[in-house]
């Protein structure tokens, strides 16, 4: 027997004409549908054996009591600023009556993609995530849309699908922490950034340029490197700092990697932060537990998974159209202390 093949709300505004929008709100009975319209569309679901985002739907739609779980799609758990997003988002979500699944992709797009059916497979309510770093292709967060699913993006956002997020001012958090950094003398800096296919990545990178530029100052491409952990920043930092015009500052997207360098600039005699200033980007545990304490950018994960739950709740609940994309920034703050002058 040959196996139906799944179709998608973009398949039936497809064959119809009209907006995915147009579809859902048939779906759902809305009067703003002409009534042979909606019929028309019903038909065509059933016949062809779609079925919608039926928790979404009935949390609506229907006063019998329905699982109300949020899928939660993270990079690394254990990492610190996912966790403390995770944090904000279990309390939130426990807040407003609704249950987390949480799964890690281990920065696979393989695994991405495999949480992504699972969770649409178990019919969650709506998804948030934030995208592994070797992620190239969106179909499968598509798919996601396009069967009724509300996605929220958070922290790594997906710039090629068009759905609500929630970001860091990352700009301005590295533009304010470089521009402290030659503020404070420093004028040779180093860049140690994440892939630049990550939005987050381009924008701290464009933050530590234009803060150079700002202060007339050129940037010096030998010094940038493509390092966002520490076991990297180990290897490289003593190839940098052994150079005649060696950088007197190192801005690191994110503090493991501005705790590998400042323990390879302490082992080779160098001291910190008279010889080299360290800025990180995060304000971890582990930002007050290195010698001496890391300046960094804080990120506030707690307020951004919060965030995130609220605009995903107002999805699935109604109060905002699911084709309305909600966009929310949270500010970021520089945090001194001994690795800078």
């Amino acid at each position: 027997m040959k196996q139906q093949t799944v179709i998608t709300m973009k398949d039936i505004a497809r064959e119809f004409g009209v907006s995915v929008a147009t579809v859902s709100r048939a779906l759902q009975d809305s009067p703003r549908i002409s009534a042979e319209r909606k019929e028309e569309i019903k038909r065509y679901a059933r016949e062809h054996g779609f079925t919608p985002n039926s928790i979404a739907g009935n949390l609506r739609l229907s006063k019998v009591s329905q699982p109300k779980n949020i899928g939660v799609i993270m990079p690394q758990i254990t990492h610190y600023y996912f966790s403390t997003i995770l944090a904000g988002i279990e309390e939130m979500a426990h807040e407003r009556g609704y249950s987390i699944m949480v799964a890690q992709s281990n920065e696979s797009y393989e695994r991405e993609v495999q949480i992504c059916n699972s969770f649409r497979v178990n019919r969650v309510c709506g998804i948030i995530v934030s995208q592994a770093k070797d992620t190239k292709n969106y179909d499968h967060f598509q798919t996601l849309l396009d069967s009724g699913v509300p996605l929220v993006f958070f922290d790594r956002i997906c710039t090629g699908i068009d759905s609500s997020r929630v970001v860091l001012d990352d700009y301005m958090g590295a533009f304010n922490a470089v521009s402290y950094l030659i503020e404070t003398g420093c004028r040779r800096i180093a860049f140690y950034g994440s892939p630049m296919q990550l939005e987050i990545s381009k924008n701290r990178y464009n933050g530590y340029k234009d803060a150079l530029l700002k202060h007339g100052l050129k940037p010096d491409e030998s010094l940038q490197r493509l390092c966002d952990d520490r076991m990297h920043a180990e290897e490289i930092t003593p190839e940098i700092l052994q150079r005649e015009d060696r950088p007197d500052a190192f801005f690191a997207v994110n503090d493991d990697t501005a705790i590998g360098i400042l323990y390879t600039a302490k082992r080779m005699g160098l001291h910190v932060p008279e010889d080299i200033s360290i800025c990180g980007f995060t304000n971890g545990e582990r930002a007050i537990a290195c010698d001496p304490m890391l300046t960094t950018v804080e990120q506030r994960g707690h307020k951004v998974g919060e965030e995130a739950v609220n605009i995903l709740l107002d999805h699935v609940e109604g109060n905002v159209p699911m084709e309305k994309v909600e966009k929310k920034v949270v500010r970021t703050r520089l945090i001194i202390r001994g690795t800078t002058k």
